[in-house]
């Protein structure tokens, strides 16, 4: 080392204990490899110290008073200033060489840190809700959904029954999403939104939309809508994502969700107004349903005054299955006149 070899030929006289009730003694020192070499007046070395281990007990103070550990087990006292400043440089420029774990381990807690932190921001987050959707169960979902639709009902006024009324919301479904589906339409008296997904297969209507439609079609769209409006095709996973992770986390663990977040969410949901759905999604669908565009889109300008622009009908022009017999639509229509 370049310090090193500049102060190899310096010596200076000191003095040395050799423990804490020892006499001191007059010694010469020198420097070794990464030593610091201390002789007995005859030049026969009594001991080496390490020069990077080396600790001095009195910086800044004449003479300078060293020790070979924490536990100043030998001390060694020089006054000679050419001495202190060559043993002070040539430590310096050895500590600049040697590994340091600290600086190493205070690098490595601080990436780990960074990680876990945008583990926690940009990943466990999804990973969570995506784990929870995967085990939460449907009655779980239904039992959800109801406290939902129960919460909702202080402003919007209970759901609208009739036998004949609640066939025909079940015969819509069906022709909507299959006959396994689990889909469960439900009417309110009024409903901002118009439609909403609620978890647990929920597809809310609102009562004065389907009084005003002239078509069932248009009640088709709504439903529709209502899915098309909900993240990921999943009531759900929009509830979670809204409510965070402490709340996504309880209900994987404990089964549960908090009422209060049920009923702000319910609140949310009745203040809502019209939901905006991304045309591309509506329209996909649509397509799928065989449901024709024209008497959803003059349903929903009816209600605001505006149309999403859905593109060109591609089911436009052909015979599509019948969606609710006129019997069936009827009865839906009235459902909250009963």
């Amino acid at each position: 080392m370049t310090a090193l070899d500049k102060y190899v030929r310096l010596e200076s006289d000191a003095l040395w204990r050799a423990s804490p009730d020892a006499q001191r003694r007059d010694v010469t020192i020198s420097f070794g490899d990464a030593t610091l070499v201390i002789a007995d007046g005859a030049g026969r070395p009594l001991t080496h110290w390490s020069l990077p281990a080396l600790i001095r007990q009195n910086t800044g103070e004449t003479p300078a008073i060293y020790a070979p550990d924490d536990a100043a087990s030998e001390v060694l006292e020089i006054a000679d200033p050419t001495m202190i400043d060559a043993i002070e440089e040539v430590r310096k420029a050895l500590a600049k060489t040697r590994p340091h774990p600290g600086k190493l381990r205070h690098w490595l807690t601080g990436a780990t840190t960074l990680l876990v932190a945008a583990l926690a921001i940009f990943w466990l987050p999804g990973a969570l809700t995506r784990q929870t959707l995967a085990v939460v169960p449907a009655p779980k979902r239904v039992e959800i959904g109801a406290t939902i639709l129960g919460h909702m009902q202080s402003t919007t006024g209970v759901p609208c029954r009739a036998a004949m009324a609640e066939q025909a919301a079940g015969n819509l479904a069906t022709r909507l999403f299959g006959a396994d589906t689990m889909a469960q339409i439900i009417v309110l008296p009024q409903l901002a939104a118009g439609s909403i997904a609620l978890p647990g297969g929920l597809i809310v209507l609102d009562g004065q939309m389907l009084a005003q439609a002239s078509d069932p079609a248009a009640a088709a769209g709504f439903v529709l809508a209502a899915r098309a409006a909900v993240d990921g095709d999943d009531p759900m996973q929009s509830l979670l994502e809204g409510a965070g992770l402490g709340v996504t986390f309880r209900l994987l663990t404990t089964g549960e969700v908090p009422q209060d977040i049920l009923q702000n969410v319910a609140s949310d949901f009745v203040a809502t107004d019209p939901q905006s759905v991304d045309p591309d999604t509506l329209r996909a669908l649509m397509a799928a349903a065989q449901v024709p565009h024209a008497p959803y889109l003059n349903a929903v300008d009816q209600r605001t005054g505006s149309m999403p622009d859905l593109g060109a009908d591609p089911i436009n022009g052909t015979t599509v299955p019948l969606i609710l017999n006129d019997s069936e639509w009827v009865a839906l229509q009235n459902i909250c006149n009963n």
